[in-house]
């Protein structure tokens, strides 16, 4: 999620563990349950607080990780892995205080659980995960504004008139495309695992561009 500009050749990927990036990613995975107890407990400022923080380790891993040249595979994993439970627990800890309806956290998560049953059948079929599609970018990107924004609503109710209007609308939006973006992995799947096995076609080169 990271919008740092590539101002260089990133190298390549490597399989390192320890490197300073991936230390930001471990990081905004240990903040994900701190966060999670603050918003459970109502205390929203400081769970803006630790959100605040985790966007910008999210900025910096990416950052460092171009221009140190220390893009991991293990990185590759753990950033989005934080952008998805960042989501996750802010979906739990709003819906649980009745900010937001838990039919939105069904949406968003039984999206998630659809594409973790395409990656199955992916598997089975010999074939590795799609690449991510813009649609699914896109998605993730209003989610992750959408739901520090209604946080921040909660947090300063002078601003709710707002914050709360312009949070739902990233929200709806990021729900639709999130599901618009899964149809097309669907769809994906499909064509992938019809190709046929003789090599003919070659199913990594054939997928989203």
């Amino acid at each position: 999620m990271s919008g740092a500009p590539q101002t260089s050749d990133p190298g390549p990927v490597t399989e390192r563990v320890i490197t300073l990036p991936n230390l930001l990613s471990f990081v905004r995975l240990a903040l994900v349950p701190v966060f999670l107890v603050l918003l459970l407990n109502g205390q929203d400022v400081e769970a803006l607080v630790v959100l605040v923080v985790s966007s910008v380790t999210d900025y910096l891993d990416g950052f460092l990780a171009r221009r140190l040249h220390q893009i991991s595979r293990l990185g590759q994993l753990l950033d989005p892995a934080a952008d998805r439970l960042f989501i996750f627990a802010t979906l739990i800890g709003l819906a649980a205080r009745g900010i937001l309806p838990w039919w939105l956290f069904a949406v968003i998560v039984g999206r998630d659980v659809f594409l973790l049953v395409l990656g199955i059948v992916l598997a089975n079929a010999g074939y590795g995960p799609l690449p991510v599609h813009h649609l699914g970018k896109v998605a993730t990107f209003c989610l992750f504004y959408a739901l520090p924004i209604i946080v921040l609503a909660a947090a300063f109710p002078a601003a709710a008139f707002v914050a709360i209007p312009v949070g739902w609308a990233f929200a709806a939006w990021g729900a639709f495309l999130y599901w618009w973006a899964g149809i097309v992995y669907a769809v994906e799947t499909v064509r992938v695992v019809r190709i046929p096995a003789d090599g003919s076609s070659t199913p990594s080169a054939r997928v989203f561009r």
